[in-house]
């Protein structure tokens, strides 16, 4: 898990929309089968930290993990909820298969007032453990 945490932190976010308008930079698409769902609250904390909120985004069975990610961050006091989006999309699983619908999600969340007390908070607690650790 410190690992997870350590990457997330050492985590350069590219601004990616040069190349693809169509992306916005603070956009998580989760995968309930790819990441651990701490590193996607994680994600979501540094996303949070540098455009001031984060967009979780998820098809299908994800959207589960998707919930659950903003329910632990508003839960924990750092995020509000703001925009909840749902819909269904078309998609082909295979080359020339026919077209199968999708529930997908969408939550806007902005940063809570305690957000960056909170956070300092985290860091000094996490620099006091490295300390008594060495």
């Amino acid at each position: 898990m410190e690992g997870i945490t350590e990457g997330v932190n050492n985590l350069n976010i590219m601004d990616s929309s040069a190349s693809n308008n169509n992306n916005k930079k603070n956009r998580i698409q989760v995968s309930n089968t790819k990441k651990p769902l701490f590193f996607y609250v994680n994600l979501a904390k540094r996303y949070m930290q540098q455009y001031n909120e984060v967009e979780l985004s998820a098809l299908g069975m994800a959207i589960a993990t998707v919930v659950t990610i903003a329910e632990i961050l508003k839960n924990n006091g750092l995020a509000i909820e703001k925009k909840i989006m749902t819909s269904t999309i078309d998609m082909r699983e295979e080359l020339g298969g026919r077209p199968v619908q999708k529930a997908k999600i969408e939550i806007l969340l902005g940063k809570s007032e305690k957000f960056d007390e909170l956070m300092a908070a985290a860091a000094a607690e996490d620099a006091l453990e490295n300390e008594e650790q060495s």
